[in-house]
């Protein structure tokens, strides 16, 4: 039994985001060469350095507008890729590699209120985000963010 699911960002959004070169925000989106390895937020896979075409543009995961609801740059492959699929594990190439992605997790209610944060560190992901929905009850669904960047990479929901 599964106990959440990876939520990436929508790609009607990300096509749309694509098609028009403008953020929710207005602000036009910048395509340039990956300096760094992403990730992209639609795949959850890492960028090839130097290789692969990315679009960087300003976003905020929320979808009520309060105190909590952050925005920030994030990063999609310019190329046409496909949504990460596999949703009730973590991105293995993330996972793997803690030196280019450190995590954490920021947990959430209901009301969108920031209820819990946890440093992944050399813990396994899948194991943390389980025990956490098992166990803190009142965390509706997480934010994985890099947690030296602050940046948002991907939403994680209870199933």
């Amino acid at each position: 039994m599964y106990t959440f699911k990876i939520v990436p960002l929508d790609k009607t959004f990300v096509d749309k985001l694509k098609r028009e070169r403008t953020d929710a925000f207005g602000i036009e989106v910048t395509e340039e060469i990956a300096a760094g390895t992403g990730p992209c937020r639609l795949s959850l896979k890492p960028f090839k350095p130097g290789v692969d075409r990315r679009l960087l543009f300003l976003h905020s995961p929320f979808e009520q507008n309060n105190a909590f609801n952050q925005s920030g740059p994030v990063f999609v492959n310019a190329a046409d890729v496909e949504p990460y699929a596999d949703v009730h594990k973590f991105p293995k190439e993330i996972k793997a590699d803690p030196v280019n992605f450190p995590l954490t997790l920021i947990g959430y209610n209901t009301a969108q209120r920031m209820v819990l944060t946890k440093l992944v560190g050399t813990n396994d992901v899948d194991v943390l985000i389980s025990e956490i929905f098992e166990s803190t009850l009142d965390v509706e669904y997480l934010h994985v963010r890099n947690a030296e960047a602050g940046c948002y990479i991907c939403k994680v929901e209870r199933v």
